[in-house]
Protein backbone atom coordinates (compact mmCIF):
# COMPACT_ATOMS: atom_id res chain seq x y z
CA UNK A 1 0.00 0.00 0.00
CA UNK A 2 1.46 3.33 -1.07
CA UNK A 3 0.78 6.39 1.05
CA UNK A 4 2.42 9.74 1.64
CA UNK A 5 2.99 11.36 5.01
CA UNK A 6 1.23 14.68 5.43
CA UNK A 7 1.67 17.05 8.37
CA UNK A 8 -1.11 19.27 9.62
CA UNK A 9 -0.41 21.94 12.24
CA UNK A 10 -3.16 23.57 14.29
CA UNK A 11 -2.40 26.04 17.08
CA UNK A 12 1.17 24.81 17.14
CA UNK A 13 0.20 21.15 17.53
CA UNK A 14 1.51 18.76 14.86
CA UNK A 15 -0.73 16.02 13.49
CA UNK A 16 0.61 13.40 11.08
CA UNK A 17 -1.52 11.75 8.41
CA UNK A 18 -1.18 8.76 6.08
CA UNK A 19 -2.67 10.01 2.82
CA UNK A 20 -3.44 7.40 0.18
CA UNK A 21 -4.50 10.03 -2.36
CA UNK A 22 -7.16 9.44 -4.97
CA UNK A 23 -10.03 11.50 -6.38
CA UNK A 24 -12.96 9.80 -4.63
CA UNK A 25 -15.11 10.71 -1.64
CA UNK A 26 -12.79 11.70 1.24
CA UNK A 27 -12.61 9.37 4.23
CA UNK A 28 -10.84 10.27 7.47
CA UNK A 29 -9.86 7.38 9.77
CA UNK A 30 -9.52 8.08 13.50
CA UNK A 31 -7.90 5.56 15.87
CA UNK A 32 -8.81 4.99 19.50
CA UNK A 33 -7.03 5.86 22.73
CA UNK A 34 -3.38 4.74 22.76
CA UNK A 35 -3.76 3.80 19.10
CA UNK A 36 -2.17 4.96 15.86
CA UNK A 37 -2.99 5.56 12.22
CA UNK A 38 -1.39 2.31 11.07
CA UNK A 39 -4.00 0.15 12.74
CA UNK A 40 -6.36 1.16 9.92
CA UNK A 41 -4.03 -0.15 7.18
CA UNK A 42 -6.20 -3.15 6.23
CA UNK A 43 -9.37 -1.05 5.93
CA UNK A 44 -7.53 1.78 4.17
CA UNK A 45 -6.15 -0.67 1.63
CA UNK A 46 -9.66 -1.97 0.88
CA UNK A 47 -11.27 1.45 0.60
CA UNK A 48 -8.52 3.26 -1.30
CA UNK A 49 -9.48 2.23 -4.85
CA UNK A 50 -12.75 4.14 -4.58
CA UNK A 51 -12.08 6.75 -1.88
CA UNK A 52 -9.54 9.36 -0.82
CA UNK A 53 -8.44 7.76 2.44
CA UNK A 54 -6.52 9.67 5.13
CA UNK A 55 -5.61 8.04 8.47
CA UNK A 56 -4.59 10.41 11.26
CA UNK A 57 -2.12 10.09 14.11
CA UNK A 58 -4.08 12.28 16.52
CA UNK A 59 -2.61 14.59 19.13
CA UNK A 60 -0.65 12.74 21.77
CA UNK A 61 -0.43 9.59 19.64
CA UNK A 62 1.96 7.98 17.17
CA UNK A 63 4.05 10.44 15.19
CA UNK A 64 1.93 13.43 16.22
CA UNK A 65 2.69 15.97 18.95
CA UNK A 66 3.39 13.80 21.99
CA UNK A 67 2.58 16.22 24.80
CA UNK A 68 -0.03 18.73 23.64
CA UNK A 69 -1.23 21.06 26.38
CA UNK A 70 -4.88 20.68 25.38
CA UNK A 71 -6.38 17.17 25.27
CA UNK A 72 -10.01 18.26 25.54
CA UNK A 73 -12.71 16.76 23.39
CA UNK A 74 -13.01 20.14 21.64
CA UNK A 75 -9.31 20.08 20.73
CA UNK A 76 -9.63 16.67 19.11
CA UNK A 77 -12.69 17.85 17.16
CA UNK A 78 -10.93 20.99 15.95
CA UNK A 79 -8.03 18.82 14.78
CA UNK A 80 -10.38 16.81 12.53
CA UNK A 81 -11.66 20.02 10.98
CA UNK A 82 -8.09 21.23 10.47
CA UNK A 83 -7.12 17.98 8.73
CA UNK A 84 -10.10 18.26 6.40
CA UNK A 85 -9.44 21.94 5.64
CA UNK A 86 -5.69 21.74 5.16
CA UNK A 87 -5.79 18.58 3.03
CA UNK A 88 -8.78 19.70 0.97
CA UNK A 89 -11.09 16.92 2.16
CA UNK A 90 -14.54 18.36 1.44
CA UNK A 91 -17.42 16.79 3.42
CA UNK A 92 -15.48 13.72 4.50
CA UNK A 93 -16.85 10.47 5.81
CA UNK A 94 -15.54 10.06 9.36
CA UNK A 95 -14.70 6.53 10.48
CA UNK A 96 -13.46 6.08 14.02
CA UNK A 97 -12.93 3.42 16.66
CA UNK A 98 -13.44 3.92 20.40
CA UNK A 99 -12.22 7.41 21.38
CA UNK A 100 -11.66 8.19 17.69
CA UNK A 101 -15.29 7.31 17.00
CA UNK A 102 -16.35 9.53 19.88
CA UNK A 103 -14.35 12.36 18.30
CA UNK A 104 -16.01 11.65 14.95
CA UNK A 105 -19.46 11.79 16.57
CA UNK A 106 -18.70 15.12 18.27
CA UNK A 107 -17.36 16.53 15.00
CA UNK A 108 -20.55 15.57 13.15
CA UNK A 109 -22.64 17.09 15.93
CA UNK A 110 -20.70 20.36 16.04
CA UNK A 111 -20.36 20.70 12.25
CA UNK A 112 -23.48 19.13 10.70
CA UNK A 113 -22.81 20.55 7.22
CA UNK A 114 -19.20 19.42 7.30
CA UNK A 115 -19.53 15.63 7.52
CA UNK A 116 -20.99 13.42 4.78
CA UNK A 117 -21.44 10.30 6.91
CA UNK A 118 -20.32 8.73 10.15
CA UNK A 119 -19.07 5.24 11.06
CA UNK A 120 -18.74 4.57 14.77
CA UNK A 121 -16.79 1.42 15.62
CA UNK A 122 -17.28 0.42 19.25
CA UNK A 123 -18.37 3.79 20.62
CA UNK A 124 -21.40 5.73 21.70
CA UNK A 125 -22.36 8.67 23.91
CA UNK A 126 -21.04 6.80 26.92
CA UNK A 127 -21.88 6.92 30.61
CA UNK A 128 -20.34 9.10 33.31
CA UNK A 129 -17.86 7.05 35.34
CA UNK A 130 -15.43 8.98 37.55
CA UNK A 131 -13.30 5.84 37.85
CA UNK A 132 -12.53 5.74 34.11
CA UNK A 133 -9.20 7.63 34.26
CA UNK A 134 -7.96 5.35 37.05
CA UNK A 135 -9.06 2.27 35.12
CA UNK A 136 -7.27 3.41 31.97
CA UNK A 137 -4.16 4.36 33.92
CA UNK A 138 -4.20 0.97 35.64
CA UNK A 139 -4.53 -0.80 32.29
CA UNK A 140 -1.58 1.12 30.85
CA UNK A 141 0.43 0.29 33.96
CA UNK A 142 0.07 -3.42 33.16
CA UNK A 143 2.08 -2.96 29.98
CA UNK A 144 5.55 -4.43 30.61
CA UNK A 145 7.29 -1.54 28.89
CA UNK A 146 9.72 -1.49 27.37
CA UNK A 147 8.93 -4.74 25.62
CA UNK A 148 11.98 -6.94 25.18
CA UNK A 149 11.05 -7.65 21.56
CA UNK A 150 8.32 -7.03 19.05
CA UNK A 151 7.30 -10.66 19.37
CA UNK A 152 6.87 -10.20 23.12
CA UNK A 153 4.60 -7.23 22.46
CA UNK A 154 2.50 -9.16 19.94
CA UNK A 155 2.07 -11.93 22.49
CA UNK A 156 1.15 -9.50 25.28
CA UNK A 157 -1.55 -7.88 23.15
CA UNK A 158 -3.22 -11.17 22.33
CA UNK A 159 -1.34 -12.50 19.31
CA UNK A 160 -2.66 -12.76 15.77
CA UNK A 161 -3.99 -9.69 13.93
CA UNK A 162 -4.99 -8.06 17.23
CA UNK A 163 -1.51 -8.35 18.73
CA UNK A 164 0.14 -7.31 15.47
CA UNK A 165 -2.07 -4.24 15.25
CA UNK A 166 -1.19 -3.03 18.72
CA UNK A 167 2.49 -3.92 18.41
CA UNK A 168 2.79 -1.98 15.16
CA UNK A 169 2.17 1.19 17.15
CA UNK A 170 5.34 0.76 19.18
CA UNK A 171 8.73 2.23 18.33
CA UNK A 172 12.08 0.46 18.58
CA UNK A 173 14.88 2.12 20.54
CA UNK A 174 18.11 0.31 21.44
CA UNK A 175 16.61 -3.08 20.75
CA UNK A 176 13.56 -2.55 22.95
CA UNK A 177 10.02 -1.50 22.07
CA UNK A 178 8.25 1.49 23.56
CA UNK A 179 4.78 3.10 23.33
CA UNK A 180 4.58 6.28 21.26
CA UNK A 181 2.49 8.12 23.84
CA UNK A 182 2.67 9.21 27.48
CA UNK A 183 0.43 7.73 30.14
CA UNK A 184 -0.79 11.04 31.59
CA UNK A 185 -1.79 12.33 28.14
CA UNK A 186 -3.91 9.24 27.59
CA UNK A 187 -5.59 9.53 30.98
CA UNK A 188 -6.23 13.24 30.45
CA UNK A 189 -7.81 12.60 27.08
CA UNK A 190 -10.61 10.69 28.81
CA UNK A 191 -11.28 13.21 31.58
CA UNK A 192 -14.42 14.69 30.02
CA UNK A 193 -15.85 11.28 29.16
CA UNK A 194 -15.56 10.35 32.83
CA UNK A 195 -17.59 13.40 33.89
CA UNK A 196 -20.61 13.15 31.61
CA UNK A 197 -22.27 11.26 28.76
CA UNK A 198 -22.78 12.92 25.38
CA UNK A 199 -26.41 12.17 24.54
CA UNK A 200 -27.18 15.74 23.47
CA UNK A 201 -24.42 15.50 20.87
CA UNK A 202 -25.71 12.14 19.63
CA UNK A 203 -29.18 13.66 19.22
CA UNK A 204 -27.67 16.50 17.18
CA UNK A 205 -26.04 14.26 14.54
CA UNK A 206 -27.96 14.48 11.26
CA UNK A 207 -25.78 12.63 8.75
CA UNK A 208 -26.16 8.94 7.81
CA UNK A 209 -24.58 6.84 10.57
CA UNK A 210 -23.34 3.27 10.84
CA UNK A 211 -22.81 1.79 14.30
CA UNK A 212 -20.46 -1.22 14.28
CA UNK A 213 -20.15 -3.15 17.53
CA UNK A 214 -18.19 -6.15 18.70
CA UNK A 215 -20.36 -8.82 20.27
CA UNK A 216 -18.11 -8.74 23.35
CA UNK A 217 -17.26 -5.04 23.07
CA UNK A 218 -17.56 -2.08 25.43
CA UNK A 219 -20.92 -0.60 24.39
CA UNK A 220 -23.60 -2.00 26.69
CA UNK A 221 -26.92 -3.34 25.34
CA UNK A 222 -28.68 -0.54 27.22
CA UNK A 223 -26.58 2.16 25.56
CA UNK A 224 -27.03 0.51 22.17
CA UNK A 225 -30.81 0.34 22.56
CA UNK A 226 -30.99 3.97 23.66
CA UNK A 227 -28.90 5.09 20.68
CA UNK A 228 -31.32 3.41 18.29
CA UNK A 229 -34.36 4.69 20.17
CA UNK A 230 -33.14 8.27 19.86
CA UNK A 231 -31.97 7.91 16.26
CA UNK A 232 -33.86 4.95 14.76
CA UNK A 233 -32.53 5.67 11.27
CA UNK A 234 -29.06 4.54 12.42
CA UNK A 235 -27.67 1.45 10.67
CA UNK A 236 -26.35 -0.97 13.29
CA UNK A 237 -24.32 -4.17 12.89
CA UNK A 238 -22.96 -6.52 15.57
CA UNK A 239 -19.95 -8.71 14.75
CA UNK A 240 -20.01 -12.15 16.40
CA UNK A 241 -16.84 -13.33 18.10
CA UNK A 242 -15.25 -9.90 18.31
CA UNK A 243 -14.40 -7.45 21.05
CA UNK A 244 -13.55 -3.79 21.32
CA UNK A 245 -10.85 -3.94 18.62
CA UNK A 246 -13.01 -5.53 15.95
CA UNK A 247 -11.29 -3.40 13.27
CA UNK A 248 -8.13 -5.41 14.00
CA UNK A 249 -9.83 -8.74 14.66
CA UNK A 250 -12.16 -8.79 11.63
CA UNK A 251 -11.02 -6.10 9.16
CA UNK A 252 -12.46 -7.92 6.13
CA UNK A 253 -15.91 -8.23 7.69
CA UNK A 254 -15.85 -4.61 8.83
CA UNK A 255 -14.75 -3.48 5.37
CA UNK A 256 -17.66 -5.32 3.74
CA UNK A 257 -20.17 -3.66 6.06
CA UNK A 258 -18.64 -0.19 5.70
CA UNK A 259 -18.40 -0.50 1.90
CA UNK A 260 -22.04 -1.53 1.69
CA UNK A 261 -23.05 1.37 3.91
CA UNK A 262 -21.09 3.90 1.85
CA UNK A 263 -22.46 2.50 -1.41
CA UNK A 264 -25.96 2.93 -0.02
CA UNK A 265 -25.57 6.62 0.78
CA UNK A 266 -24.09 7.42 -2.65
Amino acid sequence: MSWSERTVVRDGVRLVCRDLGGPGQPVILLHGLAGHAGEWDALARSLSPGYRVVAVDQRGHGAAERRPRDVSRAAYVSDVVAVADQLGLRRPVLIGQSLGAHTAMLTAAAHPDYVRALVLVEAGPGTADPNTPAKIGGWLDTWPTPFASREAAVHFFGGGPLGEGWASGLEERDGRWWPRFDRDVMVGSLAENARRPFWDEWDTVTCPTLLALGQAGFVSPQEFDEMLRRRPQTTAVSFPGTGHDLHLERPDALDAVISGFLDGIG
